[in-house]
């Protein structure tokens, strides 16, 4: 029996995805933690508050130049430092400084916090009252051993645009409507007529609930293009069905990440339709989505249905539909791997 996507005993890879997917957010500060603490190199398990104030604060300041509106609030003393640095008004050390006393009031509290309960693994200690820092833990270093390292930044800025799109439209992250471009696989989101502007890679996107796995057989892939393992966009119903006129075939809803065999390799999916049980998971991803407030929930509702009920019902249809259209033997893979998710 093939195992669904949800996890009963969590592993370190998916508390750490949690965070960044799920954790409440009134400001972009979690984002920019969670990837300075990725970039730092260091043997010293102790980060000192003022050794990680210019990594934080930089990648804040990356995100200004992308949408100057990084907080819910009117306005921060911190993020005006911030600007002042991408105008050239202060320096380095004057940023390090500005950002040690006023950039982590409280986003390090809040750091491990997931839907008002605390994560089971923990990356780091709060040792600011002490030690002026934070103590990375073994489960950090247990993380950046993981064979899913490589694809968390990639994952955090994908959540990072969707997150400071919605509010640069000011509107709730939950009610930001995506469309996907196929062509050049980029979400976006429409500006007004003839208008768009580009959000995030699908790819990027689409893996934080397939966590560095394939849809399909579950080998590990990667977001990097170039690699044996990179991973492919695949239309769960194939792309084909679009010329029988079968509706929003390019939807978020329809779309998931793939390793090279089970897309197109010697005995891959290309035309197919999956076995039904495969319906069920994508069921599932959808239901994921929607059920944790992510910012693609109302994009997905929108083009399923509203409730649990009448997305299990459109995708029924859709198969039986397909089927009709491909009535070939559906397709699964030779072989599906182990571990968990």
């Amino acid at each position: 029996m093939v195992e669904s996507f949800v996890d009963k005993n969590p592993s370190i890879e998916t508390c750490f995805r949690s965070i960044i997917l799920l954790g409440r957010n009134v400001a972009s500060y979690k984002f920019a933690l969670a990837k300075s603490l990725l970039e730092i190199e260091t043997d010293n398990p102790l980060i000192k508050i003022e050794d990680l104030a210019l990594p934080f604060s930089k990648n804040i300041a990356e995100h200004l130049l992308i949408s100057d509106k990084q907080i819910t609030s009117k306005s921060s003393t911190f993020l005006d430092f911030c600007r002042k640095y991408n105008d050239e008004e202060i320096d380095q050390e004057r940023l390090r400084t500005e950002t040690s006393k006023l950039g982590f009031v409280n986003v390090i509290d809040a750091f491990h916090n997931v839907a008002n309960s605390e994560s089971p693994y923990r990356f780091f200690e709060d040792v600011r009252k002490s030690d002026n820092g934070i103590i990375l833990t073994d489960d950090f270093y247990r993380l950046i051993n993981s064979k899913q390292k490589d694809n968390f930044n990639f994952e955090i800025e994908s959540r990072w645009r969707l997150w400071e799109t919605a509010i640069s439209l000011n509107i709730s992250s939950n009610l930001l409507i995506v469309e996907n471009d196929t062509t050049t696989d980029k979400l976006f989101v429409s500006e007004g007529e003839n208008k768009r502007k580009d959000v995030t890679s699908s790819r990027d996107a689409l893996n934080g609930y397939q966590k560095g796995k394939c849809f399909y057989c579950y080998k590990d892939i990667l977001l990097t293009q170039g690699d044996d393992s990179s991973c492919d966009i695949d239309h769960f119903f194939p792309h084909i069905l679009k010329k029988h006129k079968l509706n929003n075939i390019d939807g978020i809803w329809n779309l998931v990440l793939s390793c090279k065999s089970c897309n197109r390799g010697n005995d891959g999916k290309f035309h197919r339709i999956p076995n039904y049980i495969f319906l069920e998971r994508l069921n599932k991803r959808n239901n994921y989505y929607i059920q944790s407030h992510h910012p693609l929930r109302e994009t997905i509702m929108n083009q399923t249905g509203k409730n649990v009920k009448d997305r299990h019902k459109f995708l029924q249809n859709y198969y039986n539909n397909a089927r009709d259209i491909i009535p070939v033997e559906p397709w699964e893979p030779k072989e599906i791997y182990e571990g968990k998710f």
